[in-house]
């Protein structure tokens, strides 16, 4: 048996790993209060993780003090809430006016997802007022993945999307 040695193989980037010009997206996930879904919050760390972010996963039933003072002691770049209990919309609604008054958060991202209402189905004027409230983006639609891996790209680059 023969084994080729290439003396110059190009480096090789671990998995997962942010490449060289751009710094790892520091990243909150968390569900709302009255979620106690887990395998969402799972699911969304790894991808995170496998897209070079770096995760803190505070898990579900998650009160909205806590995610505040989770963010005021280290502060992330993005928050991101899921809900899959149907209730994200209101709970939603709630957080988001709590965190944002905080001055100190002013300029954190949050963006929620999931199955925000009991229907599954997407309530344009109750994703314009989680909007108005506070969130920087809704995603609960068939493109949220691809729209959410370019928010998580652009932050990671530096811009503002």
């Amino acid at each position: 048996m023969e084994i080729e040695i290439f003396a110059e193989a190009a480096p090789v980037r671990p998995r997962g790993a942010a490449p060289a010009h751009r710094r790892p997206v520091r990243a909150v996930v968390t569900a709302t209060s009255s979620d106690s879904h887990t395998w969402n919050l799972v699911f969304l760390e790894l991808v995170l993780s496998e897209w070079g972010a770096e995760v803190v996963n505070l898990g579900p039933c998650v009160p909205e003090d806590l995610l505040i003072d989770h963010c005021l002691r280290e502060p992330p770049d993005l928050v991101v809430v899921s809900s899959v209990n149907g209730h994200g919309y209101a709970d939603g609604a709630r957080l988001i006016r709590a965190f944002r008054a905080w001055r100190q958060l002013d300029g954190t991202r949050v963006v929620i997802g999931g199955k925000l209402g009991i229907g599954g189905v997407r309530d344009e004027a109750r994703a314009t007022g989680l909007i108005e409230a506070g969130f920087d983006r809704v995603f609960d639609g068939e493109e949220s993945m691809a729209a959410f891996r370019g928010l998580v790209q652009a932050i990671s680059s530096g811009t503002r999307r």
